[in-house]
């Protein structure tokens, strides 16, 4: 992670040669005012030309240095959440193949063992090879939510619908999906941005909402792909700054939106449910592949 953020120190090598260029004329003409100054003779004009240039490069690399601090918290939001897209998708990798392989080997491991074990044996035999199916699951559950895989090859709406079906089987919530038209020609970051935030609300419901209905709407609109969430829970207050009030799921939200130049509004109180509208604005590229109808496309 943090050689992927060393990137962000990496400058242009024309900006890095006008550097070294500025500095050269800078210490030819201390160098020269130095030599005048010891023989008492008058500046030529082209030692004043030479320290004009050398305040020139300076200046336009003070004023370069200015804007690159400006953009750089935008730009550093944006690599922190490649980095951690990546870094997902590598424990996923790792949940999948490595521990997913161990625990199917410990359970023909358990199999081999049940069918040797004397009959006062076999009640804690099936225990424990029923709790390594248990943990099993638990692990590509875990992994297909950290590296959700059928997006690419599914398409956004069925991977929200295999994530709605895998995440409140086993809940009291009552939930809908209603998506108007194929939603081919969508953009990969924004199919995963709208992934992501409605993950991210889901997790909000179960862990703090109690609510017992969630709908989720997706619609390809001209003004791009509109996302909407809500849930009858206890609701909460929305923070100006959520970040700073602690409500990460919601600042990371806010981040993926801005990212994209979205919008985002939150509407909430507190006993009176959530509801979320997201819009994502079609790049000028995809703008008129969005506007086609193809099934698995993101």
């Amino acid at each position: 992670m943090l050689s992927s953020l060393k990137t962000l120190k990496r400058g242009p090598p024309g900006a890095s040669l006008l550097h070294w260029l500025s500095a050269l004329l800078c210490l030819v003409s201390a160098a020269a005012n130095l030599y005048l100054y010891l023989r008492a003779a008058p500046m030529p004009g082209s030692l004043l030309a030479l320290q004009l240039a050398a305040l020139l490069g300076i200046g336009w690399q003070l004023r370069q240095a200015a804007r690159s601090i400006a953009m750089r918290p935008q730009e550093l939001a944006h690599r922190l959440l490649e980095v951690q897209e990546s870094e997902r998708q590598r424990l996923s990798r790792e949940l999948h193949d490595d521990i997913g392989q161990l625990l199917t080997a410990a359970k023909l491991q358990a199999d081999w063992l049940q069918r040797r074990m004397p009959a006062d044996l076999q009640e804690h035999c099936a225990t424990l090879r029923s709790t390594l199916d248990d943990t099993l699951a638990n692990v590509r559950d875990v992994s297909a939510i950290l590296n959700p895989r059928q997006l690419a090859s599914l398409g956004l709406e069925a991977s929200l619908r295999a994530h709605l079906l895998r995440t409140l089987e086993n809940t009291d919530v009552h939930w809908s999906l209603e998506c108007r038209q194929r939603l081919g020609g969508i953009p990969e970051d924004m199919a995963i941005a709208a992934f992501r935030i409605t993950q991210e609300a889901v997790t909000n419901i179960l862990r703090h909402a109690r609510a017992r209905n969630l709908s989720v709407r997706i619609e390809r609109t001209p003004e791009g792909l509109a996302l909407s969430i809500s849930d009858d829970g206890q609701g909460f207050t929305p923070a100006a700054a959520p970040g700073e009030e602690g409500q990460r799921g919601m600042a990371g939200m806010s981040e993926r939106v801005n990212l994209l130049n979205g919008r985002l509004s939150v509407n909430s109180q507190p006993g009176q449910g959530t509801h979320i509208d997201v819009l994502f604005p079609w790049p000028p590229r995809a703008r008129e592949r969005a506007n086609t109808s193809k099934p698995h496309d993101l």
